[in-house]
């Protein structure tokens, strides 16, 4: 029985919401928001270890300037921890506008920074600072937009709308690709002395243009309910780790899917440019902003599909499906084959892992009631994602001296993912359960919904 009562009691007809301005909002904040964290993962790769590192041991450099990687992952729990709790207490939107300046802010200072032959170990000290606070914003980021948009969105189309928060953070990917590579192209001595400066400075205008945007979202009917009838969850942790405790260690373990992602864009970057394999780094990065272009497309009809038949299925075909296709996208890249690399390329990152990334979004959310719902997506995805952004120091270790072991990150990768599918099967599936009765323990045998109404995008 729930401790809070009134949180059982569900209004017989919820609120209108807003969908098409709520999706468009999340896609759009994710979108400048990500562009900001994964031109770091780009950077991490190609360049921070000859500009923050010392430069007279390239192995150790790259090791650590991918460590530093999957610093902002380590983070991201903490401050899950906070943007959880004071988006259930004092909504989604304003969660979402001061996620999008702290990122803006922290990856605009990256670019300012001094390099290791300017400042010593000072330039990667402040590398790890500017890194911890773009982690910190990336915890609330996609929790308060997934709240945003399933709260707004229609009963039957909530993977359909949620989606468009995962589809802005390719959309950011393929931004930051985008950018980095006629910087990568530029002349060494131009790329390690001021080029790389430039993707990062630009955020000065992400932060500008994402926050007059999000300033103009109007919060959910769902919280504005909850808010109207003091039914605000005092203390939300509290609440989600003494009822809610099996759902977020489920979403921990599904969250783990991401090392599909950091692997991908990351790791493989790394590996398919070294002296073991030999591939141009504008070609690797024209690999992943491709397969990014076709996840665009994939993500929001893998969730259209998830509202018809369900999201168990969808996301369940997406992540045993890549724990098949990393074998062939490192085996592809090993063989030094570029056409079959670009192929798998798309087939992996692009079509198989969309299928569970566009489900995610409102499979987690659907868990929770809203009084504590950001607070669940958040701290559940962050403690997942952390292992995730870490994925990569291993994949380096895993590798070898040599950096070519791409056999044992697969099986590494491959691990994570059947992981991730059990603690998918194991959940409850709830695409028909209507939205004020998501996640209350007293629903029993969900409600059937009511009936279909068209509201396309």
């Amino acid at each position: 029985m729930s401790a809070h009562p009134q949180a059982d009691e569900a209004p017989a007809v919820p609120p209108r919401g807003k969908p098409r301005k709520a999706a468009l909002a999340a896609w759009i904040g994710s979108a400048l928001e990500y562009y900001d964290f994964f031109i770091y993962g780009s950077a991490a790769a190609l360049v921070f270890p000859k500009v923050f590192f010392d430069p007279d041991d390239p192995a150790s450099a790259t090791l650590i300037s991918l460590a530093t990687f999957g610093v902002a992952y380590a983070l991201r729990p903490v401050g899950a921890l906070f943007l959880g709790h004071f988006g259930d207490r004092l909504g989604r939107r304003k969660i979402m506008v001061w996620t999008l300046v702290l990122m803006g802010l922290s990856t605009f200072l990256i670019g300012c920074l001094p390099t290791y032959a300017q400042a010593g170990t000072v330039a990667p000290v402040l590398l790890v600072l500017m890194r911890m606070l773009q982690g910190l914003s990336a915890a609330g980021e996609q929790a308060s937009a997934n709240a945003m948009t399933l709260e707004h969105a229609p009963e039957h189309r909530r993977g359909y709308y949620t989606s468009f928060t995962l589809n802005g953070t390719q959309a950011g990917q393929i931004l930051a690709t985008v950018v980095f590579i006629p910087v990568a192209a530029l002349p060494d001595e131009q790329l390690y002395t001021w080029g790389w400066r430039i993707p990062f400075l630009l955020s000065v205008v992400v932060a500008v243009v994402g926050y007059i945007i999000r300033r103009t979202l109007e919060e959910t009917p769902v919280f504005q309910e909850v808010s109207a009838s003091r039914n605000v969850a005092r203390m939300p942790l509290a609440e989600l780790l003494r009822n809610y405790w099996a759902d977020v260690l489920r979403v921990v373990a599904a969250a783990l899917i991401a090392t599909v992602s950091t692997i991908f864009s990351v790791w493989a970057l790394t590996y398919a440019t070294s002296d073991a394999v030999g591939f141009d780094k504008t070609d690797m990065l024209w690999v992943n902003g491709c397969a990014n272009g076709v996840a665009l497309l994939a993500i929001p009809l893998w969730a259209r599909l998830s509202d018809r038949i369900g999201r168990k299925p969808v996301f369940l075909a997406g992540a045993l499906g890549s724990s098949v296709m990393v074998f062939v996208y490192l085996w592809a890249i090993s063989t030094g084959n570029y056409p079959l690399v670009f192929v798998t390329g798309l087939l992996f990152f692009g079509v198989v892992y969309s299928a569970a990334n566009g489900i995610w979004p409102s499979f987690y959310g659907e868990m929770f009631p809203a009084r504590i719902r950001l607070s669940g997506m958040a701290v559940g995805t962050q403690i997942g994602f952390a292992v995730a952004g870490f994925s990569v120091t291993f994949a380096a270790q895993i590798a070898g001296l040599h950096g070519d072991n791409w056999t044992g990150v697969a099986i590494f990768t491959a691990a994570f993912c059947v992981i991730c599918a059990i603690a998918v099967a194991t959940g409850r599936e709830t695409y028909r359960v209507p939205t004020a009765r998501l996640g209350l323990r007293s629903q029993g045998v969900p409600e059937p919904m009511p009936a279909r109404q068209s509201t396309a995008l």
